[in-house]
C-alpha cells in the first residue's frame, strides 16, 4: 500500500513538473519571439478563412488620394477627401455644437473652426484608419490616446479648463456661469469621468463644451489685457493648438500652430481653421 502511494505521488509530481517545464518553455519562447507569426493581423486571419478576409471591411486600404478630383495631385483644403468627411461629421453634430454655443456664448462656427484642423490632421496622419472607417461613414474621429475627443484636448488641458472656470482670480476666468456646466456629481471619480466625457464616441457634447470653454477662457484673458480676439479665428485657433502656457496677449499675434499637409499643401493649424471660418463652407449650418 505504501509502495503504491509512493508511485502515485511520484507520478503526480512528475506531471506537475512537466507542466511547469512546458509553461517555462512557452514563456521563454514568447520572450524571444519563437512563436511569432509573420504578417499582418489580416493575413493571419485569412489563414483560417481560406485566404479571404473574414470581414471585407478589414481589407487593406486603397492608396490615399490627396484630392477629390483624382486627376489632381494638389488642391485646396476643401477639395480633399478629408474635408468631405469632416464637413459631413460637423453637419451631423450641428445640433450639439449649436447647443454648446448657446450655453457658452461662443460662436458655433468658431467652435467648428478649431475642430476642422484637428480632424484633418488626424485623418492625414492616420490614412489607413481614415480610409477604412471614417470615410465610408462620414463621421468624426474621437481621439483617445494622448489627445482626447473630436477636438484633441489633452487631459492635462481639460484639467486647466476646469481650474480656470472655477477661479475668479485667474486671467482666464470666463465668468460665473461656466463652472456649473462642467461640475461633477458628488462622489464621482474625477479622472475616470473626465476621460469618459471627452472620449464618448456616441455623444460629442463634452468635447465641444470643453473646446468652447477653452476658447472663452482665451478670449477672457486677451480682453482683460486690452487685445480682444473674439473675431480673430486665426489667433484663437493658434492658441487652441499651442496651449494656455503659450498665450501671451499682444497687439500683433502671429498665426501659427502645427503644420498640417492636406491636398498636397501645408497649412499652419491656426491658418487652416481661419480658412474654414472665413470660407463659404457650411455657412448655412454654421453662419458667421
Amino acid at each position: 500500500m505504501k509502495r503504491n502511494l509512493t508511485i502515485v505521488g511520484l507520478t503526480v509530481g512528475g506531471i506537475f513538473a512537466l507542466i511547469g517545464l512546458a509553461f517555462t518553455a512557452v514563456f521563454i519562447g514568447m520572450q524571444f519571439g519563437v512563436f511569432n507569426v509573420k504578417g499582418s493581423i489580416i493575413e493571419r486571419n485569412s489563414f483560417f478563412t481560406g485566404g479571404k478576409s473574414a470581414d471585407q471591411t478589414l481589407a487593406p486600404a486603397p492608396p490615399a488620394k490627396p484630392c477629390v478630383d483624382e486627376s489632381a495631385t494638389v488642391c485646396n483644403w476643401n477639395e480633399t477627401p478629408e474635408w468631405v468627411v469632416v464637413s459631413g461629421g460637423l453637419s451631423k453634430d450641428s445640433s450639439i455644437i449649436h447647443k454648446v454655443a448657446g450655453e457658452t456664448n461662443v460662436s458655433a462656427r468658431l467652435i467648428a473652426s478649431v475642430v476642422v484642423p484637428e480632424q484633418i490632421r488626424f485623418f492625414t496622419s492616420e490614412r489607413e484608419i481614415f480610409k477604412r472607417y471614417f470615410e465610408p461613414l462620414k463621421i468624426l474621429g474621437s481621439l483617445s490616446q494622448f489627445s482626447l475627443g473630436v477636438s484633441g484636448i489633452k487631459q492635462e488641458t481639460a484639467n486647466q479648463i476646469e481650474q480656470y472656470a472655477n477661479d475668479p482670480a485667474s486671467p482666464f476666468y470666463p465668468g460665473d456661469s461656466y463652472a456649473a456646466l462642467i461640475a461633477y456629481a458628488p462622489g464621482a471619480n474625477h479622472d475616470t469621468e473626465l476621460y469618459n466625457r471627452l472620449t464618448d464616441a456616441k455623444n460629442h457634447y463634452y468635447s465641444y463644451l470643453y473646446t468652447a470653454i477653452y476658447l472663452k477662457e482665451i478670449e477672457a484673458q486677451w480682453s482683460r489685457a486690452g487685445f480682444p480676439v473674439e473675431n480673430k479665428p486665426e489667433v484663437v485657433g493658434t492658441l487652441f493648438n499651442i496651449g494656455f502656457q503659450a498665450s501671451s496677449p499682444k497687439a500683433d499675434p502671429k498665426t501659427a500652430g502645427a503644420t498640417i499637409t492636406t491636398g498636397g499643401k501645408p497649412y499652419a493649424f491656426g491658418q487652416l481653421g481661419a480658412n474654414f471660418y472665413n470660407s463659404l463652407e457650411l455657412r448655412t449650418v454654421f453662419p458667421l
